[in-house]
């Protein structure tokens, strides 16, 4: 009887410790939406209604009128086009970069990791280094080889700057990764007759799947929300849409339309949002599968 009773009373602090966590956790993520929900309310909001009311009170009507004009109306510096053109600037820019970007840090990561060679430590740790310099350290020299190639203020030019810096990010990545795999299973590929090319394309990319999702997620994340590289290094008409949002909340003609702001900020957000709550949990998945060894 003593028994059923501890188990009992164990089962019900159990009960009750889990709906403690389960508050706390419930909290927390409603501290750290607000103002995402702040931001939606007021984006469907009247100009009015967001000047006689409060942040957090709910909107008498839904209005979806400050959507359109933030997509295809509003003015951001000397064009009234909205933010629609910069949206698909930022498109042409992450998906090339992060392509390139990709496959480069996949061939570095397989030579350093599984074909050694002199130097190939000294060659890692470079890379790495590379991970920690600062944004504006290189500025004024990729400003000089951007002019020297000819692709200054081009979509181009973007793409090779994100390549160049997101390279070192993506090779330490998937170097980790391929640290895991057996050394002795491209060893038997390479007494079988394989090449460099083929253990790589038949043997090492078709098991690299969880670390090319979490390689894609954090440089499709990264570069769509970079403003500092899409300011300095684009063309007016090839601005990101991190640049047109800060032109379109910065350029005011009468009175300020706070719902417009709203809304094209979550417009400009909606794919790194995307791809979070299609594909965070691959993203947990690839990071710790590589964990195990390196």
């Amino acid at each position: 009887m003593s028994n059923i009773a501890n188990k009992r009373q164990t089962s019900g602090v159990d009960k009750i410790l889990r709906v403690a966590l389960y508050t706390v956790l419930l909290i927390m993520a409603a501290v750290y939406l607000l103002p995402f929900i702040v931001m939606l309310i007021t984006s469907l909001k009247d100009v009015e209604e967001i000047r006689t009311g409060t942040l957090l009170s709910l909107p008498a009507s839904l209005h979806f009128d400050a959507w359109a004009k933030a997509w295809s109306g509003a003015c951001t510096g000397n064009s009234c086009g909205g933010i629609s053109p910069y949206f698909l600037n930022s498109f042409q820019i992450v998906i090339p970069a992060v392509l390139i970007s990709t496959l480069l840090g996949a061939i570095n990561g397989y030579v350093i990791s599984l074909w050694k060679f002199r130097g190939s430590d000294l060659f890692f740790a470079a890379l790495l280094v590379g991970c920690f310099i600062p944004f504006q350290v290189i500025l004024l020299p990729m400003a000089r080889t951007l002019g020297l190639l000819g692709i200054a203020n081009t979509t181009t030019g973007l793409v090779f700057v994100h390549v160049v810096y997101g390279v070192a990010f993506t090779t330490l990545f998937f170097r980790n990764f391929y640290q895991s795999i057996p050394s002795e299973l491209v060893k038997a590929a390479r007494l079988d007759g394989a090449g460099f090319f083929t253990i790589f394309y038949r043997i090492i990319l078709p098991i690299s799947t969880p670390i090319i999702v979490v390689t894609i997620i954090w440089q499709f994340t990264q570069i769509w929300n970079d403003f500092l590289f899409g300011v300095a290094f684009s063309g007016f008409d090839t601005q990101p849409v991190t640049v047109a949002l800060n032109n379109l909340v910065n350029t005011s003609f009468g009175g300020k339309e706070y719902n417009v702001d709203m809304a094209a900020a979550i417009i400009a957000a909606l794919p790194t949002l995307a791809v979070y709550v299609f594909a965070g949990k691959y993203f947990v998945r690839g990071l710790t599968a590589g964990a195990v060894k390196g």
